[in-house]
């Protein structure tokens, strides 16, 4: 218990964290300010105009629906006919996430039913790239100025203390994560009432933006994990740095345009950004590319890529390279 108090005051005193910290605080200032000055709440002849313009989009959808129906059954032109699919599911009013609505159809307006999910989403990633790079310094600053060899001399017992760190960190970023995530949607909850509208947030909404945060949490858990092991291996906080920058750069640019040349199939099975969406989203719907190049018309070969799949793939990643971590840790020279 000493030894996870006397982290928590390390992780705490550390100024990079601090300054992590002033810029999560400052990009939620400046993101809810904007919000609010750009906001107003809508007139009535605003919202009377933003109803017929919601109701004719999806009487437009209704049309369209209708008219992919009639090309299937072969009622249209043949020129006019090839633009659609054998399955007109796609086209389906019913089928789709959610209809227009008026407060799509409503400028200056801030709607924090329709802006909650994009918000929540950009919370996410900044606290992604904090758990990273806080996870990444913590160890790595340790490691390099010989503060890790000075608690070994307190606490022998090598992965005691490594795994208190990364127990530390992690209970840190999930309770970080809990609070910013309270007060920044809380912070727009507010501004829709007082500047703008609630919009609908009865039914699942709640429960899908919930399950949303909590895949947040844990690719925020999973990105300090990452940069944690990647600095203990590496002995550096700059080994994190350059192993994600190469990744980048060598495998999701280089790799991802040598994979279009070539017109491999399902290179996107090869991109870790791939999992990523698909875990965060809940199913990312990748088009085959390779199977539309000599096609005339509608092309709608496509496969999906669950939440399933993605989560099995970043614990596959974070575990090995945690374990590899621990193993480094327990046997090399620290000096």
């Amino acid at each position: 218990m000493n030894l996870v108090r006397a982290e928590l005051e390390r992780l705490g005193a550390r100024r990079f964290v601090q300054l992590m910290l002033v810029l999560l605080v400052l990009a939620s200032a400046v993101t809810a300010m904007t919000t609010l000055v750009s906001s107003h709440q809508p007139a009535p002849d605003e919202v009377v105009a933003a109803e017929r313009a919601a109701a004719e989009q999806r009487q437009a959808l209704e049309d369209e629906y209708r008219r992919c129906v009639t090309a299937v059954q072969g009622s249209l032109p043949p020129e006019e006919a090839e633009s659609y699919p054998d399955d007109c599911s796609a086209f389906d009013p019913a089928r789709r996430d959610r209809l227009p609505v008026a407060t799509d159809h409503l400028a200056g307006v801030f709607t924090f039913a329709n802006e909650a999910r994009p918000l929540l989403y950009f919370l996410v990633a900044f606290l992604v790239l904090f758990g990273f790079l806080v996870g990444a310094s913590y160890i790595g600053a340790d490691i390099a100025s010989g503060g890790v060899v000075s608690l070994l001399i307190w606490r022998p017992r090598r992965l005691a203390v490594l795994g208190a760190k990364l127990g530390t960190l992690l209970g840190a970023l999930a309770l970080l994560t809990v609070l910013a995530t309270a007060a920044y949607l809380g912070t727009f909850w507010l501004i829709g009432q007082l500047a703008g509208l609630p919009g609908a947030t009865g039914g699942d909404f709640w429960p899908s933006l919930g399950l949303i945060w909590l895949r947040g949490l844990v690719l925020v858990l999973l990105a300090a994990a990452v940069g944690f092991a990647i600095a203990t291996l590496g002995r550096r906080t700059a080994a994190a740095l350059g192993a994600v920058t190469a990744y980048a750069v060598v495998w999701e640019l280089g790799l991802r345009v040598v994979m279009e040349v070539i017109n491999a199939p399902r290179s996107a099975n090869w991109m870790l950004s791939t999992y990523l969406d698909a875990w965060l989203t809940g199913e990312v719907q990748i088009i085959e590319a390779s199977t539309c190049q000599d096609s005339a018309g509608f092309c709608g070969s496509s496969y999906q890529l669950g939440w399933g799949h993605g989560l099995a793939v970043l614990l596959a990643l974070a575990g090995t390279l945690t374990l590899a971590a621990f193993a480094a840790f327990r046997r090399r020279d620290l000096i």
